[in-house]
């Protein structure tokens, strides 16, 4: 059984046709264990994918397994970092006390696999439940299932004895499906409502939520952001549909904890968000950029010269899952329940800087022209608009999308003090250079024709979105 996973072929693959069989909706509950208030859930418009709620029991709080982290502290930390490296290696020792069942929803997707088989090696069960199988081989200790998060009876089934759930699925993360509404909120929100009622009717004890920072940035430089001086914004506020839907699911993972399980106890929940993901085999971002770079498409930049924005290595992001999952049980005080933390390699980098390595690994310059952030974005509006309309006759590519546009151009930047503190994430030190020489060996030689014909057609449909909006520009001046 598998989710919609966030590295879902951008080339337009169709989800798996499922039948969608009914769903819990979402109770708003008393937080009971750790006393802190739920948020208010905005109003969601009634799917077909949403049921109402069978009644929940209320009993103790469950004990939860122990967890092993591997590689938890990093070379040269200060000494707040070492505290916080120390807190990590105290909870890194309890992993492999006793084996449990853990599942990881996404598992067939870049991150999801990766945290899976790490969980694997540490002598966890684990389940990977995703719409497509993983690229590599499933490591020993852990079992593939094909099925779709919104099938909620799949879903129960394969949860049963489950001590601890990861959901790191979605949908719409980036490029055209990130204009499919449908698919992406009845992904995003409706499967998360799933998944927070299988915990409870399985009586899961523990919850970890992979969200992302989209959910708490609207457009607008923010700088060194932490989770107090940043909160989550309404849902109308987002123009995308994927940073919406997100943190309407955030809030329901959110105020879910504390609800009580059929089987007794208290669910224990929390939220990661994470940044753009890097590492070794990636394939949403770093190809993505590097075929436009080799169309010569990526041949300007735009925006804040001076903007600066978070990546988080996979490695330092399975950590952090693995860390949040143990500060979820009793041994820890349940010390992250209900709470939300931001997840980086704890350094900020202006893009088109620390991809400067990929340009010139290529053969290419890094991009010098520099052209006005709403040239670029009424542009890339444009182009979305000819997409879908003509999605029926033909594939209009997308360099970037709105959002896209905004999240390169704009300063925003996010502190990880609370994820050190309260968790004991201590990032390791890692290059972009060394995921992109992975990344090329890996690479098959592409006959040069096609390519060649398919990036002049994406430069002209560029350059008549660009003409189209300088046309306008002209015509509103004069």
């Amino acid at each position: 059984m598998e989710l919609c996973c966030p590295n879902m072929s951008e080339s337009g693959g169709s989800l798996c046709q499922v039948k969608q069989l009914p769903c819990h909706s979402f109770p708003l509950c008393r937080l009971q264990a750790s006393g802190r208030h739920a948020h208010n859930l905005p109003s969601i418009t009634q799917q077909p994918w949403v049921n109402h709620p069978a009644p929940a029991v209320a009993a103790s709080p469950s004990d939860g397994v122990r967890h092993r982290v591997s590689g938890a502290t990093a070379g040269g930390c200060s000494s707040l970092e070492c505290v916080a490296s120390r807190l990590g290696e105290e909870a890194a020792l309890a992993w492999g006390s006793s084996t449990r069942k853990v599942l990881v929803t996404g598992g067939g997707g870049y991150f999801g696999f990766r945290l899976g088989k790490e969980l694997a090696s540490q002598g966890m069960s684990v389940i990977l439940l995703d719409l497509n199988k993983p690229p590599c081989e499933i490591p020993d200790g852990a079992i593939f299932y094909k099925s779709d998060i919104r099938d909620y009876s799949s879903l129960y089934k394969v949860c049963e004895g489950v001590d601890c759930l990861f959901h790191t699925a979605s949908y719409g993360m980036s490029g055209p499906e990130q204009l499919r509404k449908e698919q992406v909120e009845s992904v995003n929100v409706g499967g998360t409502n799933n998944v927070i009622n299988v915990c409870k009717e399985r009586s899961i004890p523990r919850l970890v939520y992979t969200s992302t920072i989209n959910v708490v940035f609207t457009g607008k430089p923010i700088e060194d952001g932490d989770e107090a001086s940043v909160s989550t914004v309404p849902p109308e506020m987002h123009i995308d549909h994927y940073s919406r839907t997100k943190a309407i699911a955030e809030q329901m993972v959110v105020s879910a904890n504390g609800c009580s399980l059929k089987g007794g106890g208290l669910l224990q929940t929390c939220v990661l968000r994470p940044c753009g993901i890097y590492g070794p085999e990636e394939r949403r971002h770093l190809h993505r950029v590097m075929v436009n770079v080799e169309r010569r498409l990526f041949s300007f930049r735009f925006g804040d010269p001076q903007a600066r924005m978070n990546w988080v290595h996979v490695e330092n992001l399975v950590m952090a899952h693995m860390l949040a999952a143990e500060a979820l049980t009793l041994k820890r005080n349940h010390v992250a329940s209900g709470q939300a933390y931001f997840i980086n390699d704890g350094v900020s980098v202006n893009l088109f800087e620390w991809m400067t390595p990929l340009f010139e690994t290529l053969g290419y310059s890094r991009p010098l022209i520099h052209l006005p952030f709403t040239l670029v974005y009424s542009a890339a509006v444009l182009v979305e608009y000819l997409h879908i309309a003509l999605r029926p006759v033909i594939k209009v590519p997308l360099l970037f999308t709105r959002n896209e546009v905004r999240n390169i151009a704009v300063n925003h930047t996010f502190k990880i003090d609370k994820a050190r503190r309260e968790l004991g994430y201590c990032p390791k030190t890692y290059s972009l250079v060394d995921s992109l020489e992975l990344y090329l060996k890996s690479q098959q030689p592409r006959s040069s024709s096609p390519r060649f014909r398919f990036s002049w057609s994406c430069r002209l449909l560029l350059l008549l979105s660009l003409g189209l909006i300088l046309f306008g520009c002209i015509l509103s001046q004069n």
